[in-house]
């Protein structure tokens, strides 16, 4: 028993916090944050600004309450004591303790605290102090959401962390389900939704680049130049293969992560998840959503109509390319994988490898299906409608990278902000197919606010023939300018 007292741990804020009794401390569990001390408080004075009631440190409130004890026993008051900081209280008598701040500290000429300056009020208690205690979240989270943010580490115009920020997006939250829908939730009909930021941009300025970038750049207008280099050149990073897979290995693992660790805190959690991201965080998301497979079974339904002839004449469309490669005798090999044209077209030297082909082999198929990588996704993503879209690399014109599959099917994707449109005009795509979907996510909402000079729209490039207004979103404050 005095060993799980030890141990004890308190989870808080929604779960979001722990609070570790015997160490007095409360650490994050989602994400990376300056461990913070918890008091028991039993004294309490005055600050000087906002009047409110600043509890002493344990230590010197057990010192308090000993000194206060002996007064109250022996009836001896004017009891002074020295505070850690070298600032003096003086008990009075019950109603009337007062707390000193030095006019002037210990300086060479050995000159001491005196009991100068205004005094602040002493309390002993918690009674009569006007502290309001939060009651806590609802218990029950119907909907989990993962945050990404875009360039740089601040998130707004305040200049804001992604956790500060995602910490706001979840207020607003909760107060509008307690302004429109409390009685559902007094009820417990509906639960909470919970917000998860994913922090991707101190990953990848802990790869050495900064050091790399510090050595280039001028000395002349050293902010703007380190302005610059923390956040406009997140965009660049993400265009360059190298970064390219360190940005999307650290967004799919820490989304992966934060799955796997809510839900070990949250073993009864039944709803759905989405992901939502902001600036260029959008894009990152949307780059690895259309890299995602879909479940077999999946691809089963969707192609029903034309399985069993496609599958059979695509193992012989894959022997021909054997053949055609002088490397027939793996065409046995590729049979038992049940390797059709589009598997191997999606192939990479570790699928390959796995499946037992020398080296010199791999290296002839890799040869062969780079070239044809380009036509070959826009036939299997079914992005463009046209047959001669030209993309500067594989796939939508993404960087190459390998793209990390998500343990989850999100449910819904939100894209704040967005340059994904920008993007993929850049790379190339001039329509997207009305028919396509994101292989494991159905639903995905672009919304924009109409003066953000980052983000642009998407449904032109899937009806370029048709105008219409983008639908205006009501915001909860009543303001008009959110946009879908």
């Amino acid at each position: 028993a005095g060993r799980d007292k030890e141990d004890l741990v308190v989870p808080t804020s929604g779960g979001r916090y722990d609070v570790h009794l015997k160490k007095r401390q409360r650490v994050a569990v989602y994400w990376e944050e300056e461990v913070s001390e918890v008091r028991r408080c039993t004294w309490f004075y005055k600050g000087d600004k906002d009047n409110k009631y600043i509890p002493y440190s344990e230590t010197f409130s057990e010192e308090l309450e000993e000194a206060y004890m002996i007064a109250v026993t022996l009836d001896e008051w004017k009891k002074k004591l020295e505070s850690p900081s070298r600032e003096i209280i003086i008990l009075h008598n019950p109603k009337l303790m007062v707390h000193y701040h030095p006019v002037a500290t210990s300086d060479d000429w050995g000159s001491t605290p005196t009991e100068q300056g205004r005094p602040r009020t002493v309390k002993r208690g918690v009674e009569n102090i006007a502290a309001e205690i939060p009651n806590g979240e609802p218990l029950q989270i119907d909907h989990l959401v993962f945050v990404v943010h875009g360039i740089g580490p601040a998130c707004d115009i305040r200049f804001r962390s992604i956790v500060q920020c995602v910490n706001d997006f979840r207020n607003v939250s909760l107060s509008m389900l307690q302004a429109h829908f409390k009685k559902a939730q007094e009820q417990q009909q509906i639960g909470r939704v919970e917000f998860l930021p994913v922090n991707w941009h101190s990953s990848l300025h802990s790869t050495g680049v900064d050091v790399d970038l510090e050595r280039i750049t001028l000395p002349s207008i050293n902010r703007l130049r380190h302005f610059i280099n923390d956040t406009i050149l997140d965009v660049f990073f993400y265009n360059s293969s190298t970064y390219c897979q360190t940005i999307v290995d650290t967004v799919a693992s820490e989304m992966n992560r934060l799955y796997q660790l809510f839900l070990q805190r949250n073993p009864l959690f039944k709803g759905g998840v989405s992901i939502a991201g902001h600036s260029l965080g959008s894009l990152i998301l949307f780059d690895l959503l259309t890299n995602q497979k879909a479940a077999p079974e999946e691809d089963e339904r969707s192609k029903e109509g034309s399985r069993t002839t496609s599958s059979t004449g695509g193992i012989e469309e894959v022997k021909e390319i054997l053949k055609k490669l002088e490397l027939s005798e793996y065409c046995d090999v590729f049979e038992k994988e049940k390797m059709d044209r589009q598997a191997l077209f999606l192939c990479t030297e570790k699928n390959l490898k796995e499946m037992g082909i020398p080296l010199g082999p791999r290296m002839k198929i890799l040869h062969y299906i780079s070239p044809k990588m380009e036509t070959q996704v826009c036939l299997l993503h079914g992005l463009c409608s046209s047959r001669n879209c030209q993309y500067r690399d594989v796939g939508l014109g993404q960087v190459s990278a390998n793209y990390p599959q998500l343990n989850y099917k999100p449910t819904i994707f939100f894209a704040f902000g967005s340059p994904i449109g920008m993007f993929l005009t850049v790379r190339g795509v001039k329509r997207i197919n009305p028919n396509y979907s994101l292989p494991t996510c159905k639903g995905f909402f672009n919304i924009f606010h109409p003066f953000d000079p980052v983000a642009y729209r998407i449904e032109p490039m899937i009806v370029p023939d048709l105008e219409f207004e983008p639908m205006l979103l009501p915001h909860h404050k009543g303001r008009k300018r959110m946009h879908l």
